[in-house]
């Protein structure tokens, strides 16, 4: 019996002092809300160790946690003319805030490095091989492409159309020379001396 009643008086005075600690934060926060800097800096003092545990067991990495208690502690200050005592006492109040503090900030960090890797996707995307290949290649039919209108403008124009109606218009030798009104034998002569040219023209580009 007498040591359930010393621990019974132990825990009495623990909530004494629970309370009467509780009761000086609630003076101290009352007094920085009416611009007592002295009174906050003894709130600071007496609360700046609980509210680094609870950024660090949220943030989980020191040095942001330290941050995290400064910004919370300066807002604290900031709004300490708000504090209501009868909603609350002052160490719930400024560890509230601490604790919204901390979730924002992970949150932030995560978006973050959502938006990093996402970003880090897309590059890899389009820095792939296969996307390297294909724009290699278009610019490389663009870049033939150019090389042949080129050439046909260095065509006389009789060559140059009877090339187009064999090689753009799909038309056979025959249907080339029914078109121009020319004998077959002349259709075929400015298409062979038309592709010759080009041969030629293209050779040179690309030497």
């Amino acid at each position: 019996m007498a040591r359930r009643h010393l621990r019974a008086v132990a825990d009495d005075a623990a909530h004494e002092q629970d309370a009467s600690a509780g009761d000086r934060l609630t003076r101290l926060l009352l007094e920085a809300g009416a611009g007592d800097a002295d009174a906050f800096g003894a709130l600071y003092e007496d609360m700046v160790d609980q509210v680094l545990r609870v950024a660090v067991r949220v943030v989980r990495d020191p040095d942001m946690a330290e941050d995290v208690a400064q910004e919370a502690l300066t807002e604290a200050w900031r709004k300490a003319p708000t504090f209501d005592p009868s909603r609350g006492g002052a160490r719930t109040w400024v560890l509230t805030i601490v604790h919204r503090r901390a979730v924002d900030r992970v949150r932030r960090e995560q978006r973050q490095r959502d938006q990093v890797e996402a970003e880090a996707s897309v590059a890899d995307r389009e820095e792939s091989p296969a996307d390297q290949d294909a724009v290699i290649e278009s610019a490389y039919r663009e870049w033939q492409s150019e090389r042949v209108r080129g050439a046909l403008a260095g065509l006389t124009d009789l060559q140059r159309e009877a090339i187009e109606l064999a090689y753009y218009g799909g038309r056979t030798h025959t249907e080339i020379s029914e078109h121009l009104g020319v004998p077959l034998g002349t259709a075929k002569t400015r298409i062979r001396d038309g592709m010759r040219s080009l041969r030629d023209t293209l050779k040179e580009v690309q030497r």
